[in-house]
């Protein structure tokens, strides 16, 4: 009798869609609406802003959009907060802060700052018995899990993470966030000719200037100084001083007209051996049309996720690594083994 209340029970929580809000309704945010769009078992709270609500217009037009100040009332409201915030300055102080109210998952991208990341939202998330997801997206993210598969699988071997060619959101925002920058983009570009020694099995040294150069377009701001922004955008910790980088000076037409497009996208290989020294590649690739699109279905896809380890008493912050596969797909686990196994 207990059990077939127990099963009733869990049934019953299910047919209830996860409950949803958005903070912050840039590229990204509005990729996270448009994958709640095509996500049966979640629905969309609101939209939650900096900006004068009034100011903002979602996908949909149907999704009410409230202010940032108001979330601290909306704690029974949301089952899940979805953070898409700029990794360099927003959700430093928006993680740890939402973190004490709402489960969260959010896209830090500072791989060099993450553990301290994880620690500053760990603590508040652990005092208020809620769930926090770090650093979600496919980079890092996807590909973390897939450097960890080849890393277990191929203990004898080397990762190798090849971004590009693509439009990077958090190096654009940290360019933008430059003085006397108007507007910005920044591309990634892989060195083709360190790609293909990896693919052919060899375990080259690579310094990361000899992976990838980075190429920014760059609007200035009225009476900038093109020299000073140049020279602090390519001196800029943990973004672009450990890469060969272009600065290009251009015109806001320009910017609009050649690169409003976000595509991305890259490669992790791992070149290894087993056996006597049989050779053994295994590579993992992602060809995107739209990077904020995809890291937004990412976000979405984990945020089920996090609404699950949270009902279970998993609390605390958490990153890709500790959430098991199944947790991610709507499908009920039986369905999982039946067809995907």
């Amino acid at each position: 009798m207990g059990c077939s209340r127990t099963r009733r029970k869990v049934s019953h929580v299910s047919q209830h869609p996860i409950r949803i809000g958005i903070g912050g309704y840039g590229n990204l945010g509005r990729g996270v609406e448009a994958a709640i769009a095509k996500t049966p078992d979640m629905t969309l709270v609101g939209v939650f802003t900096r900006r004068a609500p009034e100011t903002v217009t979602t996908l949909s037009g149907q999704v009410p959009v409230h202010p940032w100040d108001s979330l601290p009332e909306r704690t029974e409201d949301i089952d899940v907060l979805v953070l898409c915030g700029g990794s360099k300055s927003d959700l430093p102080e928006q993680g740890p802060a939402m973190a004490a109210l709402f489960n969260t998952v959010d896209s830090f991208d500072t791989h060099a700052t993450i553990p301290e990341y994880f620690a500053a939202v760990d603590a508040p998330a652990r005092a208020a018995g809620r769930t926090a997801l770090i650093s979600c997206g496919w980079d890092p993210g996807v590909f973390s899990v897939n450097r960890l598969f080849g890393e277990a699988l191929l203990p004898d071997g080397e990762t190798y993470t090849f971004w590009g060619r693509g439009l990077s959101q958090g190096h654009s925002d940290a360019v933008r966030r430059v003085p006397g920058v108007a507007g910005a983009v920044q591309y990634t570009l892989p060195a083709d000719a360190a790609v293909e020694a990896v693919r052919a099995g060899g375990r080259p040294e690579l310094s990361t200037r000899e992976k990838h150069t980075r190429e920014c377009f760059v609007v200035l701001a009225d009476g900038a100084d093109a020299e000073a922004v140049r020279s602090e955008i390519v001196g800029m910790p943990h973004y672009f001083a450990d890469y060969d980088t272009t600065v290009n000076f251009i015109t806001a037409e320009e910017l609009e007209r050649d690169h409003a497009a976000m595509p991305h996208g890259g490669f992790v290989i791992r070149s290894g051996s087993t056996g006597e020294g049989n050779s053994q590649v295994v590579e993992y690739r992602l060809a995107l049309e739209s990077n904020p699109e995809f890291t937004a279905s990412a976000l979405v896809a984990y945020a089920r996720a996090v609404h699950r380890m949270s009902a279970a008493g998993q609390h605390g912050a958490k990153t890709v690594f500790d959430v098991a596969p199944g947790l991610l797909s709507p499908r009920p686990a039986a369905d999982l083994r039946r067809d995907l196994l």
